[in-house]
C-alpha cells in the first residue's frame, strides 16, 4: 500500500501533465496578433488576390484576427469569417475613435486619423484651400462617392488588356 505522499506525488505529476497538455492544446489568446482596419471600407476575400469573391465587408477601426501572412496579405479572421486583405488596408496600431458624448473641438475623427496616416490633417487641408481657393471640393467629394463594383473593374482591367493586381 502506498503511503499519502505517493498518493500526493501522483496527484501532482497527473495536474502537472494535464496543465501541460491544455497549454498545448488550447491555443493561447495572448498569442493572437490583432490588427485594426484603417480604411473607411474593405473586404476580406476568399483568397489572397484582388477581385477574389468577398467573404466578409470590414470597416474602418474593426479589429482583426492575424492567422498567418502570406506576402503582401494577411490570412485574417473577422465576425467567425477567415479570409485575406491586403497589408495596406490593416494596422497594428491602436487607432482613437470618436468620443460619442459631448465632442469638443478638439475632438478627432476617424476620417482625421485615417487621412492624418496618409499624411492629410485639418492644418494641412486648410492650407491647400488657402493656397488654391479656385479648388473645387465638391468635385473631389462627389468622385470619393463612387462605388465601382469590383466585377466591372475586373472587366476593365481585363477589357482593356491590363495587369491584374497581385
Amino acid at each position: 500500500m502506498g503511503s499519502h505522499k505517493d498518493n500526493r506525488e501522483i496527484i501532482a505529476a497527473f495536474l502537472f501533465i494535464a496543465g501541460l497538455l491544455a497549454a498545448l492544446i488550447v491555443p493561447s489568446q495572448a498569442d493572437a496578433k490583432t490588427v485594426r482596419v484603417v480604411t473607411r471600407e474593405n473586404a476580406v476575400r476568399e483568397q489572397c488576390r484582388f477581385f477574389a469573391p468577398v467573404k466578409a465587408k470590414v470597416s474602418y477601426g474593426d479589429a482583426l484576427e492575424v492567422l498567418s501572412e502570406e506576402g503582401d496579405w494577411f490570412m485574417v479572421k473577422f465576425e467567425e469569417q477567415e479570409g485575406c486583405i491586403h497589408k495596406s488596408a490593416i494596422t497594428e496600431k491602436t487607432l482613437k475613435k470618436k468620443k460619442t458624448s459631448t465632442a469638443t473641438a478638439e475632438t478627432t475623427t476617424e476620417e482625421e486619423v485615417a487621412l492624418a496616416g496618409k499624411g492629410f490633417n485639418p492644418q494641412v487641408e486648410k492650407r491647400y484651400r488657402e493656397e488654391h481657393p479656385d479648388a473645387e471640393f465638391a468635385n473631389v467629394d462627389y468622385i470619393e462617392g463612387i462605388e465601382v463594383p469590383d466585377e466591372a473593374l475586373l472587366e476593365f482591367i481585363e477589357s482593356g488588356g491590363l495587369k491584374q493586381p497581385e
